[in-house]
């Protein structure tokens, strides 16, 4: 783990292949989060009664509104991710099916959208009905922020986003200077991030960078593209890194916390074995264990419980004793 302090200012960053540390500086408390709350694509959307099937927990593109009564009684529908079973979000707060403000100790209020890039202005949309990760906070903001609890130092906002932008943009010819592209994202991402904090998720902020996908069963195999597509997650990884830190030291008073994901996907791919996995580069539409990939994009449900230990770890490893 790398850390730093700079006048209030907490930037944690942790992988499980990094020495641990211990930021005994700062106030954040893995343990009195009690509020969790999501915002992302496929790899961190969960299903919910009132979303669209297998794409969100709430809304589509078509339907953003609701009511707070639907609001508060819509249910997350368990084992029903990308992953064919439950994900990161739903191991590492325990809210893994019913109403989240039924769930002890911590409650999960996860407005990632399958499917998602950043922004409809500088990337098509998959589907119609797609939700982007700056409508996401919109949503959150006009339909959900006054009627569920977010109090500071009891909630943790997670933001990961990125894996589609890197890949949707492989084939797009009108983008000429990717440096500058992501610039211009991530302008628009950490807008999003802005009124987020603004609009009262203003405690605690946890960044995941892009994982390896060039090493996905779609391009493992891929000489032309997949050299590519690792190419444009490094950039982008680099730019979200320059923007969390940006982030960070204009909202002095926030934790910020970024985890890994490249680092530790990668860690995992080249121990597989060690992890207990069997095959790293096919996949299989089942719930064998031994395969890291559930279809050519999508890593299993036991990635997702790794995952989610992982970045547990780290949490109580930054966190103060209570």
């Amino acid at each position: 783990m790398r850390w730093m302090i700079n006048s209030g200012l907490l930037l944690v960053a942790f992988a499980t292949c990094s020495p641990w540390a211990k930021a005994t500086e700062t106030s954040f408390s893995w343990d009195k989060i009690k509020y969790f709350y999501a915002f992302g694509d496929s790899y961190t959307f969960v299903q919910g009664t009132l979303g669209y099937p297998n794409y969100s927990w709430i809304g589509d593109e078509l339907n953003l509104s609701f009511t707070p009564e639907q609001l508060l009684s819509n249910e997350i529908v368990p084992r029903n991710t990308s992953s064919d079973g439950s994900n990161w979000t739903e191991f590492l707060t325990g809210c893994m099916q019913g109403k989240p403000s039924e769930c002890s100790p911590r409650q999960l209020w996860n407005f990632a959208f399958a499917g998602a890039d950043i922004d409809i202005n500088l990337l098509p949309l998959h589907h119609n009905f797609s939700v982007q990760l700056v409508d996401q906070v919109k949503q959150w903001s006009d339909y959900a922020a006054d009627y569920i609890p977010h109090p500071p130092g009891e909630t943790m906002t997670a933001w990961w986003i990125g894996i589609n932008d890197t890949g949707d943009s492989l084939g797009n010819q009108t983008i000429t200077d990717f440096h500058a592209f992501w610039e211009t994202e991530m302008t628009s991402y950490f807008q999003a991030v802005q009124m987020a904090y603004d609009r009262g998720l203003n405690s605690t902020h946890l960044f995941i960078n892009v994982p390896p996908e060039e090493r996905s069963p779609a391009q493992v195999f891929d000489t032309t593209n997949g050299p590519i597509l690792q190419q444009h997650i490094v950039d982008f990884n680099a730019v979200l890194a320059e923007h969390v830190q940006q982030f960070a030291a204009a909202n002095p008073t926030a934790t910020v916390l970024t985890f890994d994901a490249h680092t530790w996907f990668n860690n995992v791919l080249d121990n597989y074995q060690a992890y207990g996995f069997g095959n790293i580069t096919g996949y299989c539409q089942c719930r064998d264990p031994t395969y890291f990939w559930l279809n050519t994009g999508h890593p299993t449900e036991y990635v997702h419980v790794l995952l989610a230990q992982a970045i547990l770890a780290g949490l109580e490893q930054v966190s103060v004793s209570t």
